[in-house]
């Protein structure tokens, strides 16, 4: 079996240069993240806030710590101090919290808009119609403790690629359709952020710049 070092430089080395990968460390213990700090990457992915909040204090301070589960709104704080990037504001009242959490510690927090694509209903995240309505309310327009950085969205899970392929198109559309409207001018609206252990190669064809591997670099999950 391949060792973690060897599973994050054979990953890395095949990716195209524009996509960044997210290392996802849920449920793994601190020698497995060090494995992977080790080779020089710095970019890691939890899904529960408290778990990173607790792990975070014994790792070097210059992971950067991105947020890829649901946000539940009392769990911001968590995170907030130090968090690099939440992938996952899924209803304006998330990022309302987070822009809330960031102000107390003078930082502004980079986000994601999570939409729902998947033709699952577990899946959580906003569809177009509130997006567009959000940002162009007062309401939205008062956020200044966070940035839209861009776009995040998880396919269905299923064996059939056509499906996610068709998926992972629709968030691209998303995506350019809001850089077009609303942020034209914001170098920092870049992220599509989609793609995982059993569907990055489709993501990365469909546009993705951020892909979110565990299972694939660290074995299979701790439960």
């Amino acid at each position: 079996m391949s060792s973690i070092k060897e599973n994050i430089t054979n990953f890395k080395n095949r990716l195209p240069e524009h996509v960044r990968l997210v290392a996802v460390s849920k449920t793994k213990p601190a020698e497995d993240i060090l494995e992977a700090y080790n080779t020089g990457h710095l970019i890691f992915g939890e899904n529960k806030a408290q778990e990173l909040k607790d792990k975070q204090p014994g790792l070097p301070k210059d992971i950067q710590w991105h947020f890829i589960g649901h946000m539940q709104t009392n769990k911001v704080k968590y995170i907030a101090p130090f968090v690099s990037m939440i992938h996952s504001a899924d209803r304006y009242k998330v990022l309302k919290e987070i822009n809330k959490q960031a102000k107390k510690y003078d930082r502004i927090i980079p986000c994601l808009l999570q939409f729902h694509i998947a033709e699952e209903d577990t899946k959580f995240g906003f569809d177009w119609k509130e997006v567009k309505s959000m940002l162009e309310s007062e309401a939205y327009k008062n956020l200044e403790n966070i940035r839209l950085d861009g776009v995040m969205a998880m396919a269905t899970f299923t064996e059939d690629m056509e499906q996610v392929r068709r998926e992972f198109k629709q968030l691209k559309q998303y995506f350019d359709r809001l850089k077009s409207d609303h942020f034209s001018d914001d170098q920092n609206f870049k992220e599509v952020s989609m793609g995982m252990t059993n569907d990055y190669p489709v993501a990365i064809e469909e546009g993705s710049t951020m892909i979110r591997i565990g299972s694939a670099i660290f074995g299979a999950r701790n439960y």
